[in-house]
């Protein structure tokens, strides 16, 4: 009885006994709520959750924000491709991976969640996700933590 309470008073478990994440957006493995990868621009928006902020005529890419999640002024929330629809999509606050991989997270917590993951020289680590691979995570990361995370299809053409 003492257990379950002290679980009760924890806060939510999972079966396993692991505690529950914080429920919040979940980026992946197809992409955030309604929005998913490789949407055309005019699905995205059917969906009502983006806004578009800037389209540039001699661009292949048009930059949006999600509407639960404005960026700053100079920054978009995601790329949409002329060729494949929704390319990148950057995570917002309080959004995590499926394995519970979000901003502030460690390296060690994302070699721990993504035992492949890869990290070529000069470039920020990356992992094909799990349960998609025509997508990839990318994780860039500080001096000690996450700083940002995006979700991407394979062969985009709006970032390098």
């Amino acid at each position: 009885m003492k257990m379950l309470i002290a679980a009760l008073a924890g806060g939510a478990l999972l079966l396993s006994g692991t505690p529950a994440l914080a429920s919040g957006p979940t980026l992946g493995p197809y992409g955030v709520g309604k929005l998913k990868l490789g949407m055309t621009a005019k699905r995205a928006k059917a969906t009502g959750t983006v806004v578009l902020k800037w389209r540039d005529k001699h661009s292949s890419c048009s930059g949006w924000d999600l509407k639960a999640h404005p960026t700053g002024k100079n920054s978009v929330g995601l790329y949409i491709s002329k060729k494949r629809g929704v390319a990148v999509i950057f995570a917002g606050k309080g959004m995590r991976t499926p394995e519970g991989i979000g901003i502030g997270a460690t390296m060690r917590q994302i070699r721990r969640a993504y035992p492949k993951v890869r990290t070529p020289r000069g470039l920020n680590p990356y992992v094909r996700v799990p349960g998609n691979p025509k997508a990839y995570y990318t994780f860039f990361v500080g001096k000690k933590k996450l700083e940002q995370l995006s979700i991407a299809v394979l062969w985009q053409d709006c970032v390098s």
